[in-house]
């Protein structure tokens, strides 16, 4: 699946909860007085000298610039401070010239005991210490310090902004369990605030979640509140420590300009230090100050000031007033002074008071914007002189005619502002005269007509709306539209001889810009800076790049999914919106999907499409439900909702003409409610801004809870637990709708969609969240929909080996999953070994209740992937499921190989199959024990894993870019936030750009430009040659193994049997690791990799160390069709 990252369009809040999280956060509390080692990375600051600048929970700050810290390893600085009573402490850092690091404002809330503060990340390991490595990145799960004494916390919770009808706190002990869901129910403490006092033993610190009771979950946004002891408040995401209805002082602002933190430590706090008495302000100097609200969104502004060696005004200070839109002004009186110290606030405890430093501001006009004073600023209310200069006109405009396709291009206007865009006039064809609005001097119009003139005008707009002439006419004559493919037939050969190379299509290779679309993040992820649109690469690209993969000896390709999508980014095929469409941004003309299976069979090579049976877009599947949320054009919102415009149909590509978008959404809003929806508010504002600033109005987005999605079709519930039930019928995030799999409309609708793709001929399908539908519902309908429709198309013996295979995401190094038998993936090999109800959804909670309580010491066990000693036996599948699934407890071990053997093998017995696994190290959601970038162990790290995965039991499956460790150590996803071309999901096409020719599988009889650079990489060097010893060997395909009567580390034997087919092949592999091999068979063995041969004649065979990354691999010579075929390929930099 891809990584549950919500990404908003226009930055609009989600009340979404990600799930709670139980890592645990620590603090030591000594006996007496209390004491915290602070420690602070300095990597990222490369100051000449770090202070601790702290004041303790209640007590007094120390004289700036603070404490002095001490180095205490490579890249931290620390200090130890004794707290006294206190159970916490604010903190802020500072280089002792003036440079803060005070968290934005807010100051750092620290505990007791190790307390590490990284790039504003608070953590609790020692990273100078040995229990790490002496690492330097703080540890996400540390292990509680003991306390030496009991210790509770009284938690307060801010209910303003809520306005639930009920308060309950689901918690859980640093170390501890966590209470059972809901948690315990808060009681009133005062107006606005509930509040609830919990026990917590021995621990220093709790995590914590809120919910009203009945699903709706405030999480932190997913990381779930860090608490500590004592009393503690949380106010809208802000964590605090002051009670809240004791009687307090209102926080002022500091009478010093210099830099320094906040001295509140609430988020509401206005700015810092105690103010001088008040006193009146003598006449004399002005100052007029301009205020921009378009970031903080405010309706009320108050400025909060003091003259330079004055005194403050009374909190809230002095109110100002609307100058024009987004401005508010104020004059005052200085006196005789040249500047004032000033801060801002809304009148209802937000303040901006410049990150902890107040601002200066001088006498005159001034502005204050984005947390920048501009002096002598001029008045941005005052009357503009109009621009009434037309852009000049576009020049050299030309029209290229491919098919059915037309790219336009011309030479860029120009404009004494600046030209904001161009509009395109195209006339011709029968739908008429379109005008379409674009960013760029390229347009690709793709779907015309065939053999039809279309002419092109162009015309540039600047940012006051003046439009030059249309330029001079271009014009161009599309050719005949490409037949359509015939659908093709699945090559229905063993899944197990097919190594796997697992491409993100859009991300692969381009081989058509014309349906390239960056979509609405475009510029705010940095990937218009890139050139890089998110749908880059293409079916073509892929067709084109066939012979790439097949020269590295693959065999199948697993794509992502080719449904159309709809999302503000949804390049990655995981938020489909029209099941029954394929995404028309990675077809072309003569490069449909039906043309890449086509291809793909061609030169021997399956397609294993990408599926989703959980899951659709925040906007819902065209075809069974679609909500309809509240949106208005007015001023704030008409740049993001489009107009309606009546016969226009979203494709993903097409430019709507009007909004000059492919990513349209006219059809998604509506400023009235539709019948029979009940989410509550339509319309009505919220206390929320959006980035911009404008207000969010209740109903503008979906989500399970709001009443926009009928239970009927779609779950209405968060995931509360990710090991309960609600992970398999409640929502995993935001942009991911839950169905309702139980509902036999919804099953008819995805059955026959992907009825669709099986008709074309696909080779089997990869489940994307498997783990998230009740096993009974994938048993009794989804899989043996599938074998049906296999079965009808293509006849039982081909239906047999369409491979299916779950993702089953059980981020765990156990063999169950956190002892949950129905969230682990073995589990879903499984036929059900009861009847249920015929209810589906009732028999679903049977399922699951049934299944957990006979745990995991009662689960079916199996020898299909072990051998009888030297001998192979036939597989029993009688209670096979139809789901075989990704290795992902090998996967999460892969940091080591060694690591990834042993944990592979032990859960190989509770598999019905572990032959069929699909291995892999890393993929598009997480690397090895869920590490959140592309895999960094290094080359010859690499080099020993393929060589296990390529011999082990199991098929071989590479990320596209690993045989080059593409992208490694870069952050694999996300989302929006940053280009794409940072990422582990970044653009291949530059690697293996050029052509590329191969006469057979890892053979490459010719390359050129970059893609033969990459072809002589040592890695693709490795998995060339692998390839070609897999294919050579039966047993490394489809062989049991056994490790019975072999020493050595990652050793094992293999056969595989086929008296039928008159196959019998037996090996014996070591990887990196010395091996002895005693009870087998006599006679002679070949290695495949060295071509050394020896004969055995007292049923023992030692092999010396092969080297890391390098293997043995030797093949019982039976003669025949069973020769062994001694030395396979050439010696490469690893395999010699």
């Amino acid at each position: 699946m891809l990584t549950a990252v919500a990404a908003l369009t226009a930055g609009l809040l989600s009340t979404a909860p990600l799930g709670v999280t139980a890592s645990a956060a620590t603090g030591t509390t000594a006996s007496g007085s209390n004491t915290a080692t602070v420690f602070y990375y300095t990597k990222t600051r490369n100051w000449s000298a770090y202070n601790l600048h702290w004041a303790p929970d209640g007590g007094s700050w120390t004289t700036v610039p603070g404490t002095a810290m001490e180095a205490a390893c490579t890249d931290w600085v620390k200090r130890t401070v004794d707290l006294g009573t206190a159970t916490g402490l604010q903190a802020t850092f500072n280089n002792g010239s003036g440079t803060w690091d005070n968290n934005g404002g807010k100051n750092y809330a620290l505990g007791t005991g190790t307390v590490v503060v990284k790039d504003g990340v608070i953590a609790h390991s020692d990273p100078c210490g040995t229990d790490n490595g002496g690492t330097t990145t703080p540890s996400s799960t540390p292990t509680p310090s003991q306390s030496s004494t009991g210790a509770s916390t009284t938690v307060y919770y801010y209910t303003k902004t809520r306005n639930w009808s009920a308060y309950d706190l689901h918690y859980a002990p640093d170390g501890g369990s966590w209470t059972t869901v809901p948690g315990v129910a808060m009681e009133a403490a005062c107006t606005d605030w509930v509040k609830r006092t919990v026990d917590l033993g021995t621990a220093t610190g709790l995590q914590a979640t809120f919910n009203n009771g009945s699903g709706t979950w405030d999480n932190n946004g997913g990381k779930n509140y860090a608490l500590g002891t004592g009393t503690v408040t949380v106010k809208d995401g802000v964590v605090g420590s002051t009670a809240p209805c004791a009687a307090t002082t209102t926080p002022s602002p500091s009478a010093s300009a210099s830099a320094g933190p906040s001295a509140s430590a609430s988020a509401s706090a206005g700015p810092s230090a105690s103010p001088s008495a008040s006193g009146s302000t003598p006449a004399g100097k002005s100052a007029t100050v301009f205020y921009s609200t378009a970031v903080v969104g405010w309706s009320i502004v108050n400025l909060h000031y003091a003259p330079a060696g004055g005194a403050w005004t009374a909190v809230p200070g002095v109110g100002m007033t609307l100058a024009c839109p987004g401005w508010y002004k104020r004059t005052v009186d200085l006196g005789s002074a040249a500047t004032m110290a000033a801060t801002f606030n809304n009148g209802n405890g937000t303040w901006d008071n410049n990150n902890g430093v107040n601002y200066v501001v001088p006498a005159g006009v001034s502005t204050v914007q984005n947390g920048k004073v501009t002096a002598g600023a001029a008045d941005p209310c005052a009357a503009v002189v109009p621009d009434t200069t037309a852009p000049s006109v576009p020049t050299a405009v030309n029209a290229s005619a491919t098919d059915t396709s037309i790219v336009l291009t011309w030479e860029p206007a120009t404009d004494d502002t600046g030209v904001t865009g161009y509009q395109i006039t195209r006339s011709g064809g029968t739908r008429g005269t379109s005008v379409i609005n674009v960013g760029s001097t390229v347009y690709s119009d793709t779907g015309l007509e065939a053999r039809t003139v279309y002419t092109y005008t162009v015309k540039a707009l600047d940012a006051a709306g003046n439009v030059s002439a249309a330029s001079a006419a271009a014009v161009a004559t599309t050719g005949d539209a490409p037949p359509a493919a015939k659908p093709g037939e699945m090559i229905g050969t063993d899944p197990r001889k097919d190594p796997i190379y697992f491409v993100l299509t859009a991300r692969f290779y381009d081989g058509d810009s014309s349906n390239d679309r960056g979509g609405n993040q475009d510029v705010k992820s940095g990937n218009a800076a890139n050139n890089d649109p998110m749908f880059r690469g293409d079916f073509k690209g892929l067709v084109q790049k066939l012979d790439y993969v097949k020269g590295l000896g693959f065999s199948a390709i697993w794509i992502t999914p080719v449904v159309l999508n709809r999302s503000d980014y949804d390049y990655h095929g995981y938020h489909g919106y029209d099941f029954y469409k394929v995404d028309p941004r990675l077809e072309s003309a003569g490069a449909s999907y039906q043309d890449l299976i086509n291809a793909a069979h061609a030169k021997g090579i399956k397609i294993y499409q990408d599926v989703v049976y959980n899951h659709s877009s925040r906007w819902g599947a065209k075809g069974l439900y679609v909500p309809t949320v509240y949106g208005v054009r007015d001023a704030q919102w008409s740049w993001y909702y489009d107009e309606k415009q009546a016969g226009f149909e979203y494709d993903g590509l097409t430019v709507e003409p009007k909004s000059g978008k492919s990513y349209y959404n006219g059809d998604l809003w509506s400023t009235t409610q539709p019948s029979g929806q009940t989410c509550v508010g339509w319309g009505t504002p919220t206390q929320y801004k959006s980035p911009e600033g404008y207000t969010i109005y209740n109903c503008q987005w979906p989500s399970p809870t709001s009443g926009m999605f009928p239970s009927k079709y779609y779950h209405t519930c968060w995931i509360g637990n990710w090991e309960g039930e609600d992970s398999r019928s409640c929502w995993l995030a935001d942009d991911l709708a839950d169905f309702n799999t139980e509902n036999a409309d919804v099953q008819n609708y995805l059955i026959g969609a992907y009825n669709k793709y099986i008709d074309m001929g696909v080779d089997g399908f990869r489940v994307d969240t498997a783990v998230h539908v009740p096993r009974v519902t994938w048993n009794r309908r989804f899989l043996p929909a599938i074998q049906q429709r296999v079965t009808q198309d293509w006849g039982p013996a081909k239906a047999q080996n369409f491979f299916v295979f779950g993702e089953v995401a059980a981020f765990v190094n156990d063999k169950w999953n956190r002892g949950s038998v129905n969230h682990s993936a073995q589990f879903y090999t499984w036929k059900e070994r009861k009847d249920y109800t015929a209810d589906d959804v009732q028999a679903a909670l049977d399922q699951y209740t049934y299944e957990e309580q006979l745990g995991t010491g009662n689960q079916p066990t199996s020898t299909n992937a072990f051998l009888d000693g030297n001998t192979y036996h036939a597989p029993d599948h009688s209670k096979f499921s139809g789901m075989n699934i990704i290795d992902m407890r090998m996967h999460m071990n892969f940091g080591d190989a060694h690591n990834a053997f042993g944990n592979g093998k032990d859960s190989d017995d509770s598999t019905n199959d572990a032959t069929y696994n699909v291995v892999y190290v890393d993929s598009h959601d997480y690397g090895p024990n869920k590490s959140t970038v592309r895999y960094t162990g290094g080359t010859d790290a690499w080099a020993e894993n393929m060589a296990l995965m390529w011999t082990f039991r199991g098929i071989p499956t590479l990320y596209y870019g690993s045989e080059i460790e593409f992208q490694a150590g870069k952050q694999i996803d996300c989302g929006p936030s940053c280009p794409l071309a940072t990422t582990g999901r970044a653009y291949y096409g530059d690697k293996i750009a050029g052509n590329v020719t191969a006469s057979d599988f890892s053979v490459v009889s010719s390359a050129d430009g970059a893609v033969a650079t990459t072809l002589q990489q040592p890695l693709v060097k490795q998995v060339q040659r692998l390839n070609q010893i897999r294919r050579a060997v039966p047993a490394l395909q489809m062989g049991q193994y056994s490790t019975e009567g072999v020493s050595g580390g990652m050793s094992f034997k293999r056969r595989y049997t086929d008296a039928a087919g008159g196959v019998d092949s037996f090996a014996l592999v070591t990887v990196t690791d010395a091996a002895t091999f005693t009870g087998v068979p006599n006679g002679t063995y070949k290695d495949a990799v060295s071509g050394d041969v020896r004969t055995v004649t007292n049923g023992t065979l030692s092999v010396a160390a092969p080297g890391k990354g390098n293997l043995r691999v030797y093949v019982l010579d039976l003669g025949g069709r069973n020769a062994a075929p001694g030395k396979v390929g050439t010696d490469g930099p690893y395999l010699k």
